[in-house]
């Protein structure tokens, strides 16, 4: 490869063939398996859209039967993680907790029996069983208190919910907070994504590589983002404050957390559903004082940069919607984590069919033929 053809992040290289989902940046399009996001979110639930994702087809009444079921069956975790959940220091960030968590499923269920469909199946059903669980859990841990054991006659979401405010859910905010889920699930090929199919064509375990994708999601260029963005509406204060704040932004060059996107040039279509569905929350539990100076912020930032194709995307709006369910700031990308779970297994599943270790090269850029200098000469 020569230094031309090299880009820095990638960018703009295709690193697999997928039939997953699809992404057109310059109209705003997102499609899972060929159906568009905004017709998901309106009309599917999270465990049949992850269905969707994993084996390529919508299920029947009875598949999405049996997979819901198997689900609630898993949704419980070994006492001997739970006691290692324990350990964790309390400062620890959810993030941290969640990768290391999910990496010593892999010490209970590591056959690596990849060619085996009964063996991948029950790998999924698993992950997305009880990564919820674990995210409860030491959310309740870090506090002080024993998990709260899930509970088999309610849904995917609302167990969720159930699990980690330690009350049943209001149905308004289960149903919202499973269609955030729909909208968090899978993009193409983001950082994690790429993390979990490189990690995947080595032929380690599934929990192997969600462990490698939780710990990529971690970081405030990916999942964090939506974390920052509300430190950053914190920070702002009021909507008088926004003009200068971006302004200021601008002027330091500075990243402005929630706007931007490798691919969307337009309004992240995810973004659009996101501000609906926190309308629909502030409708029936009262406003969020950020609310107002997020869409401040959103008209200025486009009167600054629209021209440059940058709007809000997936994470701007997702934390004002976790925030008015009363969800901590740091949970916002273990959540992120549950939802995309689902789309990381996929991506395993589909780099399985025909796969490649990845082995790119580099552009070397250091030196050459420098001799050894003895240290008593150094």
């Amino acid at each position: 490869m020569s230094v031309c053809e090299y880009k820095p992040g990638l960018e703009g290289i295709p690193a697999a063939q997928s039939s997953i989902s699809y992404v057109d940046g310059q109209k705003g399009i997102l499609e899972y398996r060929g159906i568009r996001i905004e017709e998901l979110a309106a009309k599917s639930t999270f465990l049949e859209t992850a269905y969707l994702l994993i084996w390529g087809e919508l299920p029947s009444k009875e598949e999405l039967k049996a997979f819901e079921d198997e689900v609630r069956l898993h949704r419980r975790i070994k006492y001997r993680i739970r006691d290692m959940m324990k350990c964790f220091p309390e400062s620890g960030h959810p993030m941290d907790a969640l990768q290391a968590s999910a990496a010593a499923l892999g010490l209970f269920y590591s056959r690596r029996d990849l060619h085996n469909p009964v063996y991948i199946r029950d790998a999924v059903v698993r992950l997305i069983a009880t990564i919820p669980t674990m995210v409860a859990a030491f959310q309740l841990m870090r506090k002080g208190n024993d998990p709260v054991r899930p509970r088999d006659d309610l849904d995917y979401s609302g167990n969720f919910l159930y699990m980690l405010n330690e009350k049943e859910p209001d149905e308004l905010a289960a149903r919202i907070f499973d269609v955030c889920l729909i909208l968090h699930v899978e993009h193409t090929m983001n950082a994690s994504t790429f993390s979990a199919r490189v990690t995947a064509s080595t032929l380690t375990d599934p929990y192997a590589v969600v462990a490698s994708a939780v710990g990529t999601l971690g970081g405030p260029l990916h999942g964090g983002a939506n974390e920052e963005v509300i430190q950053m509406l914190e920070e702002i204060g009021s909507v008088a404050n926004v003009r200068p704040y971006v302004e200021d932004l601008l002027q330091r060059k500075a990243k402005i957390m929630g706007f931007g996107h490798r691919v969307y040039k337009v309004k992240d279509p995810r973004a659009t559903i996101l501000q609906n569905l926190a309308e629909q929350l502030f409708s029936k539990f009262g406003e969020d004082k950020y609310y107002e100076i997020a869409q401040e912020m959103e008209r200025v930032v486009a009167e600054k940069l629209g021209h440059k194709g940058i709007y809000p995307n997936v994470d701007f709006y997702s934390g004002l919607v976790y925030r008015k369910m009363g969800i901590p700031t740091d949970l916002f990308t273990p959540i992120f984590a549950i939802a995309r779970v689902a789309g990381w297994l996929a991506h395993w599943k589909e780099q399985l069919e025909e796969n490649r270790i990845f082995r790119p090269t580099q552009v070397y850029n250091g030196r050459h033929e420098v001799a050894y200098t003895p240290i008593d000469q150094r």
